[in-house]
């Protein structure tokens, strides 16, 4: 079309500076300063890029002044100049000022310097203009022959452009090439010539290929690429020649070169799916990982792994060892895809030694050097050792005694602070202990060995609770009631506190009195304050700022509390910093071993003394909990959940205890067995591969693009994945018709009516625009000035165009797209009418709105990754809910559907009917960014028709995809408020 002219250059031109007249650049061009031209060429090329056009005599001017110069640099600027300039006439003839350049290039192509024969080669590469390469086509022969190889790589090429455009110019090209490859020894001369007889003449080049088959290892790496992408397409096209080259390919799989591996890798499952050749090529793959030092390589060679297994499992799983050597890789992301790959090839007979290898990684973990990346990938570790004790329970006994070893990750007294991979480990705790019923004893017994290291709230809290719900014997009852009571200290608390302080205050009133004495007799010692002066330290500056830093606590409770050094029992530290949640889990867990003990000892003696133990822990935290020690009062629903268990203890009704003993369990077991099949629905199915005898055969002829499968050209495929045109298919013609998505810019009764059709490609923006001239002029120089808001880049701006009456063009223009935001692409069309006189004319264009669902796409997260994420992301963005919806489960849907997000809550933690819901909801953008949301909606019991109420916590990693997504549900919720009224 008229828009899109053949041009392979692009240069951007700063559009702030005001463009020279074309008199200023003609007297440049003239001068014969050198400086001065090369600065006015330049200048001329970018206008004429960006869609300025010029007089002949601007033509005439370089054939005449700036031509015959000598200046390498003018030469180089001449050679985009005349790729970019027009070269025809309005009335589509050969511009005469042409003939002239066609004789300079002439001589050129025989000059001495073999770098201006080279690069004028090059541009001959890009003319698409027969008429003026016709006279050039004795000196490109004769360049075949120059001594030096840089004129006879770019004469090869040269030759294959002209040959593949217009062959009827060299007509004996084939032939012309075969004989040079015959004689020809530079490498890049030799690949250059093998890859045009590629493309042109299969049959010379396996002609060539077959003479020298055993002497292919001893090529280069750049001619070895070119000769394994013939052999694939030759035994693609003719299956029958694969015997002939198969053992070129086992060749090449040795390489010096890491590509030419690659591709022969690629190329031999492609040829053969024989196990050895299979073997041969995956142990390619897994052997560039492991040399291949770019992160990058290493996740594209282990995708191509990955898609191995689903056609080649069997195989693949005698090579699960070698996939391990992976993790030899320092990147995280490496390390999980090969974790998840080896975990998806073990089998019952290569368990033990996964295992192994598992553990090994594990222990090396906790002797490295502790940082982020190391507490992340102990995590994966443990995650896939918890995977494979589900899959296979023989080899439990072997992971359970390493991993409980981890419980004290997260040692710090702080709540808040990383539990590293010691969370994971109660979740594998938690659900071995409940599927293994022959490994409970050795799990209890490893878990209440490691309580004493637990230093971290939360993981103390969920140890509390999996020894009280799996403890049954009484020698295990007793050994709990132990630790519990070890970790505590002397009871009552209060009291045991109180003479701690007091005792902490006599020491202190005697340090006072010995440094008052000292300073009393002159002792008083000298220190050197930040200005270098000398200043006085008495027992009143040092006690002083002691007592400041207690914050005021009664006889100096908690003044030591912040730091490690504290001697006190580490369940005390937590209740007297005011973490009384620890304590209500306590009184559960204490519940539940009361209820097992009375059932399990006769003796009314020792029951009541058990159980009075109990009732007296209890009591003692309550005590605490409002004694005003602690830095935090117990909160009203920890005070409520403990005199529940003392009520329970006191009264001990059957009903009531039989919710502690069995009740509970049967709630554990509906959550795991919720948690099994959240997971089996977030797997990919993978169907076998199977043809019946009544299927119907697939011809290639009448199968469509996207139906080819394995028959498909795999470097065709490649490349216009690449390039983005690979064929996609559909579920809905009418969905996916582009009349569906075409935005209209301007209004019917505009001079020039434009409409678009917006095609996003992951991290591209295509606009399809059509321009229609409704006026009965000649519209000049018609420009379409775009511009855009967010984090949209105009990678080039569209060329200029004349339309006739009536007519209509298309013009593209791409928007590189660069993060995950709502996005606003703006501008108008400007043209001059043919004729008139005065200013340009302008029509503003409607703003076409970047939707950020098309970046976004629902995923699926554990728990405790998404409340990492939530605890590490800055941005949060709170979103009331402003709806007409009534039902709570309704609204949900609709935020699912309008945000693209997906239900990370299961769906019976949703049933029911309570006034009230809370979900968590995750999503992933196709650039990696994570979106986090929270909502907590209800709705008054009393009231069925009122719309619900609450709010919508976003959180995400950067500041616009918060604000984004937080613009999107307002905009759906307003949609849903105009619903009823329409």
């Amino acid at each position: 079309s008229q828009a899109e002219q053949p041009c392979y250059t692009l240069i951007n031109m700063p559009t702030d500076s005001e463009p020279p007249s074309e008199q200023k650049l003609r007297e440049d061009l003239e001068k014969p300063d050198v400086n001065g031209k090369i600065e006015a060429l330049k200048k001329v090329i970018a206008m004429i890029i960006n869609g300025e056009k010029f007089n002949s005599s601007l033509l005439m001017t370089v054939v005449k002044y700036v031509m015959p110069s000598q200046d390498h640099m003018i030469k180089k600027l001449l050679l985009v100049f005349w790729e970019v300039v027009p070269k025809y006439s309005p009335d589509g003839k050969l511009l005469h000022e042409m003939i002239l350049v066609c004789d300079a290039y002439r001589k050129d192509l025989q000059h001495p310097n073999e770098f201006i024969r080279g690069s004028t080669l090059r541009f001959l590469c890009k003319l698409k203009e027969p008429e003026l390469l016709e006279p050039l086509m004795p000196s490109i022969r004769q360049c075949l022959e120059y001594r030096h190889t840089y004129v006879r790589r770019n004469a090869i090429l040269a030759i294959f452009t002209i040959y593949k455009n217009f062959d009827s110019l060299i007509p004996d090209a084939p032939e012309l090439i075969a004989s040079l490859l015959d004689q020809e020894q530079d490498a890049s001369c030799k690949r250059n010539a093998f890859m045009m007889l590629l493309h042109v003449d299969q049959e010379r080049a396996l002609n060539y290929l077959s003479t020298c088959l055993d002497q292919v290892h001893t090529f280069g790496d750049i001619l070895q690429l070119v000769i394994v992408e013939l052999i694939y397409k030759v035994c693609h096209a003719n299956p029958t020649e694969r015997s002939r080259f198969i053992r070129c390919v086992y060749n090449l799989l040795q390489s010096s070169s890491a590509a030419v591996r690659y591709e022969a890798a690629g190329t031999l499952i492609c040829l053969s799916s024989a196990p050895t050749a299979v073997r041969s090529a995956a142990s390619a793959y897994i052997d560039l990982i492991l040399k291949e030092s770019d992160n990058n390589v290493k996740l594209i060679v282990l995708d191509r792994l990955v898609g191995l297994r689903e056609t080649h499992e069997r195989i693949l799983q005698d090579l699960v060892m070698d996939v391990l050597r992976i993790l030899s890789a320092t990147d995280l992301e490496v390390r999980k895809k090969a974790m998840d790959l080896a975990l998806e090839l073990v089998t019952g007979r290569t368990i033990e030694e996964v295992v192994g290898v598992l553990k090994k990684e594990v222990l090396k973990t906790s002797a490295a050097i502790e940082q982020e990346e190391t507490g992340r990938y102990r995590q994966l570790l443990v995650r896939t050792l918890h995977n494979a004790c589900i899959r296979f329970p023989d080899v439990a006994p072997q992971i359970v005694p390493t991993l409980i070893e981890f419980l004290a990750d997260g040692d710090n007294y702080n709540e808040k602070a990383p539990t590293g991979a010691a969370e994971d480990v109660l979740v594998f705790v938690r659900e071995a202990i409940q599927k293994f019923d022959h490994l409970k004893s050795l799990i209890l017994q490893k878990l209440m060995e490691s309580l004493a290291t637990v230093k971290n709230a939360k993981i103390y809290r969920s140890a509390l609770w999996i020894l009280g719900e799996h403890c049954t014997e009484v020698e295990d009852i007793q050994s709990v009631m132990t630790l519990v009571c070890q970790a505590l200290g002397d009871l009552p608390l209060v009291e045991d506190e109180l003479k701690r302080a007091a005792s902490t205050g006599e020491d202190q009133d005697q340090q006072q009195e010995s440094a008052l004495s000292s300073q009393a007799s002159g002792l008083a010692q000298k220190r050197v304050t930040a200005d270098g002066t000398y200043a006085s330290q008495t027992a009143f500056s040092v006690t002083g700022g002691k007592s400041g830093s207690s914050g005021g606590k009664s006889g100096g409770v908690g003044a030591s509390l912040g730091t490690d050094k504290d001697d006190r029992p580490v369940l005390r530290r937590h209740l007297l910093k005011g973490d009384f949640f620890i304590g209500a889990a306590l009184g559960t867990a204490l519940t539940k071993l009361a209820v097992r003990y009375l059932a399990r000892v006769p003796d009314p003696t020792r029951q009541n003394r058990f159980v009075a133990e109990c009732m007296l822990v209890l009591s003692c935290i309550l005590h605490l909990g409002r004694s005003g020690m602690p830095e935090r009062p117990v909160s009203p629903d920890d005070f409520e959940h403990l005199w529940l268990c003392m009520k329970v203890l006191a009264e001990r009704s059957q009903p009531m205890m039989e919710v502690f003993d069995l009740y509970c369990r049967e709630a554990l077991d509906q959550l795991l067995s919720s948690q099994l099949a959240e997971e089996k629905s977030c797997e990919t199915v993978r169907t076998k591969r199977a043809v019946q005898p009544d299927d119907p055969v697939r011809f290639i002829q009448l199968a469509p693009a996207n139906e080819f499968g394995d028959l498909e050209d795999r470097f065709d495929l490649t490349l216009s994945q690449a390039l983005g045109t690979a064929a996609k298919p559909e579920s809905d013609i009418l969905l996916s018709s582009k009349l569906n998505k075409v935005t209209q810019l301007t209004g019917f009764s505009d001079p020039v009516y434009a409409e678009a059709y917006v095609h996003v490609n992951q991290y591209d923006i295509v606009l399809d625009v059509l321009l229609v001239n409704q006026t009965a002029d000649t519209l000049q120089s018609l420009s379409l000035e775009l511009a855009t808001l967010g984090d949209l880049k105009l990678v080039e701006k569209p060329a200029p165009l004349t339309l006739a009456s009536k007519d209509f063009a298309n013009i593209k223009a791409n928007i590189k797209v660069t993060s995950t935001e709502n996005g606003i692409i703006f501008g108008n069309i400007v043209y001059d009418v043919r004729g008139a006189a005065g200013d340009r004319n302008c029509v503003v264009l409607n703003d076409i709105h970047i939707d950020i669902m098309d970046y976004i796409v629902p995923s699926h997260c554990s728990d405790v990754d998404f409340r990492r994420m939530w605890v590490e992301f800055e941005w949060e963005n709170k979103v009331a809910v402003a709806t007409g919806i009534s039902d709570l489960r309704d609204f949900l849907a609709h935020l699912i559907k309008a945000t693209n997000m997906r239900c990370l809550t299961p769906e019976k933690a949703l049933t029911g009917e309570c006034g009230f819901l809370a979900a968590n909801l995750y999503a992933r953008s196709i650039f990696g960014e994570d979106a986090l949301a929270n909502l907590s909606i209800e709705k008054p019991p009393n009231q069925p028709n009122a719309p619900v109420t609450g709010h919508i916590r976003i959180r995400a990693k950067s500041q616009g995809m918060a604000v984004t997504l937080g613009d999107k549900i307002n905009m759906s919720q307003k949609q849903t408020l105009r619903a009823p009224a329409s």
